[in-house]
């Protein structure tokens, strides 16, 4: 197409084109995610149907999953550096090769060692290169003014993934056996996401000729443009082309670290122990397993909630309503500890999935709005590794704190405490000062003060 025609189809489709692949490449996200996140956590469909088969203890096969998620870990740095050179369209098929591997031969297994090679670096760790963290290095730069809410739909695909795939997984054991619904799993992962992300998804919309939604607005024939509001603050921070080592010398990426390693601590630390604690409180194990359920499913609505809110009222906000959401849910646990009550059950699980659940939207907007550059995907790598350490501490704190003390509760009040601090730590690493939302810089702009 000539130049001239180029400028003229540029000029009548203006920003449409842009928002309308964007939005593609969330719908993308949403399902590999929600494939991602169910296949790492089909472990505990798998665990019974192993441990009935097989005999071996419980804490030499539960620690296949411990042992994929440190693998994993471990790997972060890894998957920043592949995401930095090749983007998604070669990091998740990969991902996605390995857990379809890992599905086909952990059928075949007949000793602790080979489950532990398919399990733990296949499955667990390939699904790593599928789900949050690959997601949010190159979601946020689809967005701008709109960023929570993209990343808060996109993550919300692990909650329906949870609902739909993980009982579809039981119905095939009953049904027929583990061994087929792993076969199953393998061939959804081999047919769907290798493919959709292989061919369709996008790491960046600069790589296509195309803006962010933030970009400039579309102007209407025979009307002048509004100019749209600058978000920057600081203005020197934000022109600088950020490497990993230049962010590590700086008071923000520490705060965030911090902030990140508090928020997982005290999100994995529920999400390990919560049903084994309403059982020993009293509650009937379904009533338990349940909860759980409908922490994830209203998790779907705190993510999209919470991450459109951080577009209109900013993320230190939206962060702290998330952390506080935790913090309340600790706060219940203690109270139904003293009186098991179904009335603060379900006030425990809505606090949790409708705010607490709600801090996924938020991670890659901000470490993209205060480290944005091309190296973003290393320094995203090595803070997601903070909070990856933080998961892990988290759950083994819990655990460790009932052997020492047969109870929870003082894990609990520290687990309240590390909600506090991550929510003082992002408010110390100041997003909004170096990059305004969508809704303040609006507001300010209204204001005549930017």
């Amino acid at each position: 197409m000539p130049e001239a025609d180029q400028a003229a189809e540029s000029r009548r489709t203006g920003h449409r084109r842009p928002i309308f692949y964007g939005w593609w490449v969330i719908a993308i996200a949403f399902v590999t995610m929600g494939v991602a996140v169910a296949s790492r956590t089909s472990f505990s469909v798998l665990f019974p149907e192993i441990l009935a088969e097989f005999g071996w203890s419980r804490g030499l096969t539960a620690g296949a999953f411990s042992t994929g998620f440190l693998i994993s870990t471990a790997m972060l740095p890894v998957i920043g550096l592949l995401m930095e050179r090749h983007g998604p369209r070669l990091v998740i098929p990969l991902g996605g090769f390995l857990v379809a591997l890992g599905f086909v031969l952990v059928t075949f297994v007949t000793t602790p060692w080979t489950f532990y090679a398919t399990m733990s670096l296949l499955i667990v760790n390939g699904s790593m290169a599928m789900a949050y963290i690959v997601h949010s290095i190159f979601l946020p730069a689809w967005f701008v003014r709109n960023r929570g809410l993209a990343i808060g739909l996109a993550f919300s695909g692990v909650g329906v993934g949870s609902i739909l795939l993980l009982p579809a997984m039981q119905w095939l054991i009953e049904l027929a056996s583990w061994r087929t619904a792993c076969l199953v799993m393998a061939g959804f992962v081999a047919v769907v996401i290798i493919p959709l992300n292989a061919l369709f998804q996008r790491g960046n919309p600069k790589d296509m000729g195309l803006e962010p939604d933030g970009g400039p607005p579309r102007q209407r024939p025979g009307k002048a443009a509004s100019p749209a509001p600058d978000p920057i603050v600081d203005k020197a921070w934000a022109a600088v082309d950020w490497t990993l080592a230049r962010a590590a010398r700086t008071a923000r990426f520490w705060w965030v670290a911090a902030a990140f390693f508090c928020g997982l601590f005290a999100w994995y630390a529920i999400q390990a122990h919560q049903t084994q604690f309403l059982i020993e409180s009293g509650f009937d194990p379904g009533v338990a397993v349940t909860a759980l359920g409908l922490v994830a499913l209203f998790g779907i609505f705190g993510q999209i909630s919470l991450g459109w809110l951080s577009d209109r009222l900013g993320r230190e906000l939206a962060w702290s309503l998330s952390l506080a959401g935790f913090a309340g849910s600790y706060a219940l646990l203690v109270l139904l500890h003293e009186a098991p009550s179904e009335v603060l059950l379900y006030a425990m699980v809505a606090c949790q999935g409708l705010l607490g659940n709600g801090l996924a939207a938020l991670f890659g907007a901000i470490m993209t709005e205060l480290f944005s550059g091309r190296h973003i995907a290393r320094i995203v790598s090595v803070l997601s590794l903070s909070g990856n350490v933080g998961g892990a501490a988290g759950a083994w704190f819990l655990g460790f704190v009932h052997d020492l003390t047969s109870s929870y509760l003082l894990g609990f009040w520290v687990c309240i405490a590390a909600s506090l601090l991550s929510i003082g730590g992002i408010w110390m690493a100041a997003p909004r000062r170096v990059r305004l939302v969508a809704g303040q810089a609006k507001r300010r702009a209204e204001a005549g003060t930017l």
